[in-house]
C-alpha cells in the first residue's frame, strides 16, 4: 500500500509519499520539500498574508499530482507552527480538501512532539534515552523519550528560523549585535521550561537534530550538490564543526550565501538565524555533537497511515 503524507511548516511544505508495506519498514518513493514560507510576517501580524497563501496552494497543487500520479492510497495532510498561531488558514484547509478529498488538521505542538520523535529515529540505530529537536521557520520542538517507546518530556518554543530573522536581521550580512540579540531571545524562550531541560539533559547520546537548518548546516559541511538524503541522514557534527559552517555563512552577504555549495538560495536569508538557534539548543543540552536526521513529522505521519 501507498501511503503520503503532507506537512505544511512555517518555512516549508514537505511530501513524502512512501511504501507502507505491513510488517515491513516505510520505504519512500518520492519526497520533496517546497520553501513556500507560509509563516512569512505571521510573528507581528498574526496573519497568514495573501501571498503565502498562494505560494502554498501552488504547492499544494503540485504535490496533489504527485500523489495522484504515485497512486497513494491514503493521504494526511497537517499544518503546524504558522497555522496554528495565525489567521487566515481556511484557504489553505480548503484548497487541501479540494485536493485530496481530507481535512488539513493543525497539529498540536503535543501532536507535533510525538510525530517529529517517531519521524525523527526512523532508519536510525537509536535505543533507549533519547532527545530529539526540530528547528522549523516559527517554532523549535524538544522532544526526550526512549527509542520506540514513551516520551518522557516535549514542548515547542516559539522560536525559529523564520520568527528570529523577522525579529532581528536587518543588516546584511548580519552584524554581531543581531547575532547575538537571537542568542538572548532564544535563550530567554528556553528559560520558561526548566524541566524539559532537565528530562532532555538526562539523555547520554548525541542529541537529533531535523528539519532544514540543521540538515542545510550538515549540506553545507558535506559540499553537496545536489542535496543527498541519504548521506545527511545519520550524519554526526561536533558542535565546533556547527559553529564553524554558521560563522562562515554569517560572514557572507545575501547573494553571496545563495551561492554556497549545499545551501538552498530560498533559504539563504534565515539559515544564520537558524544556525545560532542550534548552537543555543546544544548549549542548552550540554551536547558537543549533534547527530542530522533527515526525516521528521512526514514520517511519523506516513507510519499512522498504515
Amino acid at each position: 500500500m501507498r501511503v503520503a503524507a503532507i506537512d505544511i511548516g512555517t518555512n516549508t511544505a514537505l511530501l513524502l509519499v512512501a511504501e507502507a508495506d505491513r510488517g515491513e519498514p516505510l520505504r519512500a518513493v518520492r519526497e520533496e520539500a517546497t520553501i513556500t514560507r507560509l509563516g512569512e510576517g505571521v510573528d507581528v501580524s498574526r496573519k497568514l498574508s495573501a501571498q503565502a497563501i498562494e505560494r502554498t496552494n501552488a504547492c499544494l497543487l503540485h504535490y496533489a499530482n504527485v500523489v495522484r500520479e504515485l497512486g497513494a492510497e491514503r493521504v494526511a495532510v497537517v499544518g503546524t507552527s504558522a497555522m496554528r498561531d495565525a489567521g487566515g488558514g481556511a484557504e489553505v484547509r480548503a484548497k487541501v480538501r479540494e485536493l485530496f478529498s481530507v481535512e488539513a488538521r493543525t497539529i498540536s505542538g503535543d501532536e507535533e512532539a510525538r510525530l517529529t520523535f517517531e519521524g525523527a529515529l526512523s532508519g536510525l540505530s537509536a535505543s533507549g534515552e533519547v532527545v530529539v529537536f526540530d528547528i522549523g521557520g516559527g517554532s523549535t520542538e524538544i522532544v526526550a523519550g526512549v527509542a520506540g517507546g514513551q516520551i518522557r518530556a516535549s514542548h515547542s518554543f516559539d522560536v525559529g528560523s523564520v520568527r528570529l530573522t523577522e525579529r532581528h536581521v536587518k543588516h546584511d550580512p548580519p552584524i554581531v549585535s543581531e547575532m547575538d540579540a537571537i542568542a538572548r531571545d532564544v535563550r530567554a524562550a528556553f528559560a520558561t521550561k526548566p524541566d524539559v531541560w532537565r528530562a532532555a539533559r538526562a539523555t547520554k547520546s548525541a542529541p537529533i537534530g531535523i528539519a532544514g537548518t540543521v540538515t542545510t548546516l550538515a549540506a553545507v559541511a558535506l559540499a553537496l550538490d545536489p542535496y543527498d538524503g541519504a548521506r545527511v541522514h545519520g550524519h554526526a557534527m561536533r558542535k565546533d564543526e556547527v559553529r564553524a559552517v554558521v560563522e562562515r555563512l554569517a560572514a557572507l552577504p545575501l547573494d553571496e550565501r545563495r551561492r554556497v555549495r549545499g545551501l538552498e538560495p530560498k533559504r539563504a536569508d534565515v539559515i544564520v538565524a537558524g544556525g545560532v538557534l542550534v548552537l543555543e539548543v546544544l548549549d542548552a543540552l550540554g551536547a558537543s555533537d549533534v547527530v542530522v536526521s533527515d526525516r521528521g513529522v512526514r514520517w511519523g505521519l506516513a507510519e499512522s497511515l498504515r
